[in-house]
């Protein structure tokens, strides 16, 4: 009995030997239970099991500091699933570190490393990163903590993307002090244009630091010299990061960390070693003009005047009563038009915040003189800078569209050099160089306007020659790298536009298959010379899609304008347009659930990339299923950006006298007031995704038991639940679980919700489809009300396009 003691008693303090003899790893044949820590190699951080302070009943797996502020956590793994006893366990297999409880084999929470190790650890080490790799491979590292933060950033820690591996290193808020579950605010690398730290709320960008200028962020104060750490903000082919390092990495250096609190404030604090606290040495938001955008598009935040806003010179409020009223999230607009060739100049702001970089575009080694010239050369570009602004400045740095997010004027701003037209320059020399110009053309053109009226006649037999000279004249003028077609290739390749090549027909023209002569197929969109589509809405369409590069876009390959024609040479796509299957009885038998909810999906992920991330947001105004074609695969492409707009705005609503479109697919605020924003586009996205599941056309449906439209007709059958009767037939029986189409279809009525502000964006849109997330409960959709059978037929008018513009504007993307 004595020697079973014994025994048993050895083989414990073997135990305990092994385990402290590398206590900052874990092996296979170790694991840390509830109540068991692992310190760091000096000590500096511990892991294991701890609860928030204020929740003792909730159990996390996470990373704190030992030596300073005990119970300061920095990291942790499972902050969506929390253990309600003490029952936790983690340990290590070759996959990865695995947290799961002692009374299950279930993983509540995994490391998921991209590959296996044959000896793998976990090591907590004296940076507050925990590390999985092989026992025998110390810089071989297979996951690390760093490259997912929690809502701290640490000295060392890389802040941005990694564009090989695709990681994305951003830090979440808690949801509470109490609660780690990630909260509303995330700060992140944003890598459209030139590379910036966006602070969102939710999915509404917050704050921003503004472009990295070489010695710091355009948008926070230049920091003095310190001992304590260094900035670095890193932009190469593989990497986009910012970090900071310590200057002096001994026991006795500060400490210092970036947090991000449960109410959005983002601060960088350092230890006191004498009070044994944290002291706040910045933080990013000091006052109202650091909301995002606070002063809308082209408008000027500063914190010492009142009111705060103010338009650049040469720009007015667009909405004055607004204004007037301290409602400034409209913005300013030009008193004058840009007069793009024709004397166009810059005028200096010094002292400000950087505008919003995502619609810029960059170049690292030029100089300020050079960058001046590409901006005058670009038609769209409205401002430019250096990026960065040591040893007198290098690099170039070019807006398009709207300025966005500007604050003014401080010792710690930069030069920014905005675009206007000569009549707004107050240089007085350029002032009495323009009034002489004016005076020189001004008297030839009294000339010409005499030799016009002579020649009238002649002018009027020349006129069309004239206006094809004009467009093919603005057409080069773009440089939008587009391939140029002559009208004989084209002729050549449709067989000269032969019926027997015919794809399709509508009101803007006619669409052909052509083979090129080296045998590659296109298809060719010739606008009729009787479509009410002039060479506003042909420069318009070739403007937006010629450099918008996206699997669910349609590719434009070229154009030509030539012997009056205006030709858009498209890629060609086997399968036709996606109403060609949705509404046919016999087509729509190839289309099951799997497919359309592909074609869902894809449809939304196109709509994205032009909201989000294209170079400027585009609201394509005309999202229809004829407007979606179907390549070899039946992926969806989205097509026809004749009646598209562009602009930088954020989700300011834009206005037009003129609506636009499609009935049965525009928004209620669209179709009654002419505005509209990227929830328009969400509005017939909506519409676009109920005719797939159901097969049937919005404006067009017909039911005996009531005079709703096909949107009124599923909210009819929402409320009273029973979707089954809405799905297409074709559908049921491709499915076994009813229950994902009846979500997509919820899905579908939150998107065409009445109010623009109750629907989700498309950001929010795919997250829905592609997660089983709860859902929000839709509100009653626009255009729910009965409407009044046609006296003849007693059916619903079908669908139509609306072409008559007038008002069409270019932006820059």
């Amino acid at each position: 009995m004595e020697c079973t003691a014994i025994i048993l008693l050895c083989t414990c303090l073997l135990s305990v030997l092994r385990f402290n003899s590398a206590a900052d790893t874990i092996t296979v044949d170790q694991s840390i239970s509830d109540g068991q820590t692992i310190v760091s190699a000096r000590g500096e951080f511990e892991m294991g099991f701890f609860s928030p302070k204020g929740n003792p009943e909730n159990r996390y797996f996470g990373i704190w500091y030992k030596k300073i502020s005990y119970g300061t956590v920095v990291w942790v793994a499972n902050r969506e699933s929390p253990i309600f006893n003490r029952s936790g366990v983690v340990r290590v297999s070759s996959r990865g570190i695995v947290l799961s409880t002692n009374h299950s084999t279930d993983s509540i929470w995994t490391s998921n490393s991209s590959r296996s190790v044959k000896n793998p650890v976990a090591q907590l080490l004296d940076t507050g990163n925990l590390v999985f790799r092989d026992a025998n491979e110390q810089q071989n590292i297979a996951w690390q903590s760093f490259d997912h933060p929690g809502d701290n950033l640490l000295p060392g820690m890389k802040f941005g993307y990694d564009l090989v591996t695709g990681i994305d290193r951003y830090y979440l808020s808690w949801k509470s002090e109490v609660d780690p579950a990630p909260g509303n605010y995330i700060h992140r690398v944003d890598k459209n244009g030139y590379p910036q730290l966006l602070l969102w709320k939710d999915s509404v960008p917050w704050y921003r630091t503004g472009p990295w200028v070489g010695s710091g962020f355009s948008g926070i104060p230049v920091p003095k010299p310190t001992e304590i750490y260094t900035s670095r903000f890193v932009i190469t082919e593989t990497e986009v990061y910012y970090v900071f390092d310590l200057v002096n990495a001994s026991e006795s250096s500060a400490i210092t960390r970036l947090t991000l609190t449960p109410g959005g404030v983002s601060a960088r604090y350092i230890w006191n070693r004498e009070k044994n606290e944290w002291t706040q040495y910045l933080t990013l938001e000091v006052s109202d003009c650091d909301r995002y955008a606070i002063c809308g598009t082209n408008g000027i935040c500063n914190v010492n005047k009142s009111p705060r806003c103010e338009c650049m010179e040469g720009f007015d409020p667009k909405r004055p009563e607004e204004w007037a009223r301290a409602y400034w999230t409209d913005g300013c607009s030009r008193k004058l038009q840009l007069e793009c060739g024709n004397g166009d100049g810059f005028m200096k702001y010094t002292g400000v915040k950087l505008p919003d970089t995502r619609w810029s575009w960059y170049n690292m080694s030029m100089n300020l003189v050079e960058c001046e010239e590409k901006c005058l050369k670009d038609c769209n570009c409205t401002a430019y800078s250096n990026t960065d602004i040591r040893d007198g400045g290098s690099g170039c740095l070019l807006w398009f569209g709207g300025l966005n997010d500007m604050r003014g004027y401080s010792d710690d701003g930069q030069d920014l050099y905005v675009r206007m037209p000569q009549s707004e320059l107050k240089n007085s020399r350029k002032h009495s160089r323009q009034k002489t110009r004016v005076w020189i053309i001004l008297i030839p053109v009294f000339a010409v306007l005499a030799s016009i009226l002579c020649l009238f006649l002649l002018y009027r037999i020349r006129k069309k020659r004239i206006n094809r000279s004009e467009e093919e004249k603005t057409l080069a003028g773009q440089d939008l790298d587009l391939p140029i077609f002559s009208f004989v290739q084209i002729a050549k390749a449709t067989d000269n536009f032969s019926d027997n090549r015919q794809l399709g027909k509508g009101g803007f023209g006619t669409v052909y298959k052509g083979i090129l002569e080296e045998g590659q197929e296109i298809a060719v969109k010739r606008l009729s010379k009787d479509s009410r589509q002039g060479l506003d809405e042909f420069m318009n369409e070739v403007s937006c899609i010629a450099k918008l590069q996206h699997r669910n876009l349609v590719m434009l390959r070229g154009c030509c304008i030539e012997e009056g024609e205006r030709l858009l040479i498209y890629e060609y796509l086997p399968n036709k347009s996606l109403d060609y299957y949705i509404f046919d009885k016999n087509t729509s038998k190839s289309l099951n659930w799997p497919k359309r909810y592909n074609i869902i999906v894809g449809i939304a992920r196109g709509l994205l990339y032009l909201h989000r991330d294209s170079r400027l947001k585009i609201i394509h105004r005309d999202l229809k299923a004829s407007n979606i074609l179907l390549d070899h695969d039946m992926n969806p492409k989205i097509s026809d950006f004749g009646l598209a707009r562009t602009f930088g705005e954020s989700e300011t609503p834009a206005s037009t006298t003129r609506v636009v479109g499609t009935h049965g697919y525009m928004s209620p605020e669209y179709a009654f007031d002419g505005l509209f924003s990227v929830k328009s586009d969400v509005y017939s996205f909506g519409v676009s995704l109920l005719e797939v599941i159901t097969g049937k056309r919005n404006r067009a449906f017909v039911h005996p038991g009531h005079s709703h439209n096909l949107i009124g007709h599923v909210w009819k059958r929402y409320t009273e639940g029973n979707l089954l009767e809405v799905v297409d037939s074709v559908i049921l029986e491709s499915i076994s679980n009813q229950h994902e189409v009846f979500r997509v279809i919820q899905i579908g009525l939150l998107c065409v919700q009445e109010y623009p502000e109750d629907r989700p964006n498309m950001s929010s849109t795919i997250m829905m489809l592609t997660t089983d997330d709860t859902l929000p409960v839709p509100k009653q959709p626009g255009f729910f009300s009965e409407r009044r059978n046609c006296p003849e037929t007693g059916s619903s008018p079908k669908a139509s396009t609306t072409n008559t513009i007038s008002v069409t504007y270019f932006a820059a993307r």
